[in-house]
């Protein structure tokens, strides 16, 4: 990690081509350092992050005056960073009977905040919560008595992950945590914060910085999606084709204990919705003996998503995983002990997460803990079934490979699209498939659910959201397309983003089938569609082109009047 020395030295980097982001931050002490420091991470992360900085102590006028500069900036985030310091100023100021209620009048004025933004703005809201001051009142029986700072301040805390439980567009940056890894002697410095107002020094600033990008890295799109493991001394101890089976590390004794407490993490992520896949130098049915036979392990072969072991070159090996999985390099993280293997994907596979792995295995949790590597703004039931969903997909590529004609091929896969509009059942879904797609995204529009509900609610709006189910299994909301009324006679495609495992299916023909048939049904004569480029999103710039749409300017359009359906061999289902 960077220092606050060379993040500022970002700053004097070029940040033309990265994607521009509009950062309103306020605070009630100097924020003017942390400005800088976000900033500088931002290059890193390939965000060109406009910072617009209140002066400090002006919260509540920027936020509810309508008037004020910060809607006058028009951010698409709002950071606001109330310290505990100035909180324990306020409780130190209350009279004994109030200070039991502090916590529920400071949470009501952030709800206040909330819905005002909410109200005014489009903008996403991060709140950074509270670093935990312990004034040593009461000692130990601070945590019995509500009367207590450290009570109300942890009360404040636990309040805040209901708030952003209860509110889409509200997320808690967990600057708590962070005190918690360097400790308070390093995260404050009495000192500076008497002379300038600052209550985070110059060491932590690049890790509040980090853990701020994270957030808005994943609220654009950039998130992990896929784990790659090595396998001998990195899920077990030992050399499974050496030492075999019964001779590998694992298990609740001495180094063994550092390989299970790996890989309950790594389930952990499976279960979140973290694609696993294994690239291991072995014999595959070597290296799979253990996740079959060996009682300890806990991650089995329903767990591995894509399971390759052999003696190739690990690069090619997990290029075969990217073909396979059809994510990006850069989604994906690979962990291996060797630090040969490490350097030779680093240097052959662009944009990839390599994380240089402690030589002490013992380290390596609390290593990663620290990278937090797999940050997301949300999370549902479909994300639970995303290894299975990729098994199948493995099953289909092997299936593939044995017809020689794709049109077959596809005809053999009994293919089944329910179609429906944006409804409460599958709002969560559509928001993060709108956050998680990167290539197959025409313009690149980020939505929460709240937006969602509201393109659902509108009636200058039509929204479609697409299934895709075959015979090897049913791969869940896969499209959406928000059209909107631009006139009596014309549609725009204002989104149009699916899901890249599904790509080659068919399913963009048998989509624009459904849009025609809705346009014409209800006498549009022409859909107008945008293909706005990015890093990210070339794969779909002949898109419109390749469906028959003819360009006019920088749109592309499609008359309804000579419409011919196109083929596909997907059957339509309509939602009941």
């Amino acid at each position: 990690m960077k220092d606050f020395s060379q993040l500022r030295k970002n700053l004097k980097k070029d940040f033309s081509g990265f994607k521009s982001l509009k950062v309103a931050l306020l605070g009630d002490t100097s924020t003017q350092f942390l400005a800088q420091a976000i900033r500088g991470e931002g290059f890193d992360a390939t965000l060109d992050l406009e910072i617009w900085e209140a002066d400090f102590n002006q919260i509540e006028m920027q936020v509810f005056n309508t008037d004020s500069e910060m809607y006058a900036f028009h951010p698409d985030v709002i950071i606001l960073f109330l310290s505990s310091h100035k909180l324990l100023n306020k409780y130190n100021k209350l009279k004994v009977e109030q200070q039991s209620s502090l916590a529920t009048r400071e949470i009501e004025n952030i709800e206040a905040i909330v819905s005002t933004v909410s109200a005014n703005s489009t903008a996403k809201i991060i709140y950074y919560n509270y670093n935990e001051i312990d004034d040593a009142v009461f000692g130990s029986y601070a945590t019995k008595t509500e009367t207590s700072f450290l009570y109300q301040l942890r009360k404040l805390n636990f309040e805040l992950m209901n708030i952003a439980n209860r509110n889409t567009n509200f997320y808690v940056c967990d600057v708590a945590t962070i005190q918690n890894q360097v400790g308070k002697a390093n995260f404050f410095h009495t000192s500076v914060y008497i002379s300038t107002e600052m209550v985070l020094s110059l060491n932590v600033l690049p890790l509040v910085a980090q853990k701020t990008v994270d957030i808005l890295k994943v609220l654009n799109g950039k998130l992990k999606k896929c784990v790659i493991l090595d396998l001998d001394n990195t899920v077990w101890g030992g050399i499974i084709g050496d030492d075999g089976i019964e001779n590998i590390q694992i298990g609740s004794l001495g180094i063994g204990k550092a390989f299970t407490e790996f890989q309950y993490w790594i389930k952990k992520l499976k279960n979140r919705g973290i694609i696993v896949a294994v690239c291991s130098k072995n014999t595959e049915s070597i290296a799979k003996e253990p996740f079959e036979k060996h009682p300890d392990m806990v991650l089995r072969l329903e767990d591995i998503s894509v399971f390759i072991a052999n003696w190739e070159n690990k690069a090619d090996n997990i290029r075969e995983i990217q073909r396979i999985l059809n994510i990006g390099f850069d989604s994906m993280v690979f962990l291996d002990d060797n630090p040969f293997e490490r350097n030779l994907v680093r240097e052959n596979i662009s944009g990839i997460t390599v994380p240089e792995l402690p030589e002490d295995p013992a380290e390596y949790l609390e290593y990663l803990y620290t990278l937090n590597l797999f940050e997301t703004n949300s999370f549902s039931d479909e994300d639970k079934e995303r290894t299975k969903l990729y098994q199948i997909e493995a099953q289909r590529v092997v299936t593939k490979q044995k017809f020689t004609k794709e049109d077959d091929f596809l005809k053999s896969l009994d293919m089944i699209s329910v179609v429906a509009s944006f409804t409460k059942f599958n709002i969560p879904r559509v928001a993060q498939l709108s956050q998680r797609s990167n290539q197959f995204n025409l313009r690149t529009v980020r939505y929460t659910e709240s937006d969602i509900e509201n393109l659902a609610k509108s009636n200058d709006y039509v929204t479609f959201a697409f299934t895709l189910e075959d015979k090897f299994g049913d791969n869940g909301l896969i499209a959406v397309v928000v059209l909107k009324k631009n006139s009596e006679t014309d549609l725009f495609i204002e989104s149009w983003f699916m899901s890249c495992r599904v790509l080659k299916r068919g399913m963009e023909n048998f989509m624009l089938n459904t849009l025609t048939a809705y346009a014409e049904t209800n006498g549009f004569k022409r859909i107008l569609g945008e293909y706005i480029p990015t890093p990210k999103n070339e794969i779909v710039k002949d898109h419109y082109q390749n469906l028959g749409f003819v360009q006019e300017n920088d749109l592309w359009s499609l008359s309804l009047k000579a419409y011919i359906e196109r083929t596909n061999y997907i059957t339509l289902k309509l939602q009941d």
